[in-house]
């Protein structure tokens, strides 16, 4: 623990129900979540939404695709990935569980912390797939928990398959997010 860390307050989920504005909470440090994602990131996120919510529905009864939702971690760790894709039903007011894939646009505020906080915590917690989309190069980086450790996929994009824990099985073409 380094000193910095030593004697910088911690933050805890009832101190981030209280904030103003969107936060995320990574084992005590609060992350503003502004200024807005910009347009290009938002419609990005819609059309992955819409091509997850429309495969989704088609292949899998149990899973369901949401945009920016709390998932609670523990007390401390509270994030918002820009995609989740879940299989079971959320019973609170966030989510309280493991998603069985996350998403998240690079944008200049949060590339970092996307590629690596939020990389070893989703590592850590286990998400079977962690997606990052770099809308400055057009990118789609798609990692695969493999023995506890992200492993990067070399699948085309045009027919990128998923396989998720509760055998729903679909492709998806995530080319189409930059049409």
């Amino acid at each position: 623990m380094s000193i910095a860390d030593k004697y910088r307050p911690r933050y805890k989920y009832e101190d981030y129900l209280i904030w103003e504005g969107r936060w995320e909470l990574i084992d005590g440090m609060p992350y503003a979540m502004s200024p807005a994602p910009l347009p290009e990131h938002q419609k990005i996120n819609g059309r992955l939404w819409s091509i997850f919510d429309t495969v989704l529905r088609a292949k899998c009864d149990t899973c369901e695709a949401f945009l920016p939702i709390d998932w609670k971690i523990n007390e401390n760790t509270v994030v918002q990935p820009d995609l989740v894709v879940v299989c079971k039903e959320i019973k609170k007011k966030y989510l309280d569980f493991t998603p069985s894939l996350a998403i998240e646009i690079l944008s200049p505020s949060t590339a970092f912390k996307d590629r690596h906080e939020k990389f070893e915590l989703y590592e850590q917690e286990g998400v079977p797939y962690y997606l990052i989309v770099d809308p400055q190069f057009k990118k789609v980086e798609i990692y695969v928990l493999m023995e506890g450790k992200y492993q990067p996929a070399v699948i085309p994009l045009s027919n990128a398959e998923f396989t998720l824990k509760d055998g729903c099985h679909f492709s998806i073409d995530l080319e189409k997010i930059w049409e």
